[in-house]
């Protein structure tokens, strides 16, 4: 896929970074809708993925990145959650891989099916088989790739109910899918504010050296300190707004993004917002809200449909 000149500018192709010794970042420029990170571990001939990418097309390029580092294709896709762009590329790589996740990723993926692709769907997605997990855990798993030790931790709810983030302690290399985004707006609609605070403190505790986010540059350990600022701006604008009787969208068009207007995608404050009114309320994290209504007022606030150049 080569750079691409389009009416919201250029689209770079993926790159793929060797971020450790056996261990590359497969990163999708520039970060935004649906364009997500993946992981390549490749280790004594064996291979192992975190995530995929939203459309076969990516998914193919990514299945190149692959073929470019070794001979040997994946055994093992982890899913860091649920969400299309990180999952619905499983086909490309299935049956020789089997596909890995937490328990609430399978379930909460077959609930949802195809559902992402008709928000856009000028996206050109190709024919896309949903493979959820077949494999699945609840609290933690650990995966070898060759000599390189994987450790899945469950951490949530935050991003979704179900978050995997993948550790290598040897190599110190954390991947943490959508919990943290590099450069790009947290989005927690779906998982949970306290959670999300809460996850990035159990974050801190792996003393990673390198974070492959969900979306995003590669990044140090500095970025659980954006991510983390973001989520208590969000909270201290949940709480205000409720004690001024003011709508999670009446907040958001009130709001000056201060240092938060550079991240990708800043019209997701609106519907953070309705997950942190929510929890302010009582709502469990986790627990469902009707997320077509929410981002139909996100929709509106941003002036139109985002744009997903996946």
């Amino acid at each position: 896929m080569s750079s691409t000149n389009t009416a919201h500018g250029p689209i770079a192709p993926p790159r793929t970074e060797e971020v450790a010794d056996g261990v590359f970042a497969h990163v999708q420029p520039d970060g935004g809708w649906c364009l997500n990170n993946a992981g390549i571990i490749v280790a004594d001939g064996s291979t192992a993925l975190v995530d995929t990418a939203a459309t076969q097309a990516r998914a193919l390029l990514l299945r190149d990145a692959v073929s470019a580092l070794t001979p040997h294709v994946p055994r093992v896709v982890v899913n860091t959650h649920f969400h299309g762009d990180h999952a619905f590329g499983n086909f490309v790589f299935t049956p020789e891989a089997v596909v890995v996740g937490h328990a609430l990723c399978r379930t909460e993926m077959a609930a949802a099916g195809l559902h992402l692709t008709t928000l856009w769907p000028d996206v050109r997605w190709g024919e896309l088989i949903l493979e959820p997990p077949s494999v699945t855990y609840r609290e933690a798993l650990t995966v070898h790739i060759g000599d390189i030790e994987a450790q899945l931790v469950h951490v949530g709810p935050a991003h979704t109910t179900n978050d995997t983030v993948v550790w290598l302690p040897r190599q110190r290399v954390l991947f943490t899918g959508d919990l943290v985004m590099s450069g790009v707006t947290p989005f927690f609609p779906m998982g949970s504010l306290s959670g999300s605070l809460a996850g990035i403190a159990r974050l801190r505790e792996f003393g990673a050296r390198v974070l492959v986010t969900g979306h995003g540059p590669v990044a140090g350990p500095e970025i659980l300190d954006i991510a983390e600022g973001y989520l208590l701006w969000v909270r201290r604008l949940a709480r205000e707004g409720t004690a001024a009787g003011l709508t999670p969208l009446e907040v958001a068009r009130e709001t000056d993004l201060g240092e938060y207007a550079a991240l990708l995608d800043s019209e997701r404050l609106v519907p953070n917002l309705h997950r942190a009114y929510a929890e302010e309320r009582g709502l469990p994290p986790g627990a469902p809200m009707d997320i077509g209504a929410v981002f139909g007022e996100m929709i509106e606030h941003h002036g139109g449909l985002p744009v997903c150049r996946a």
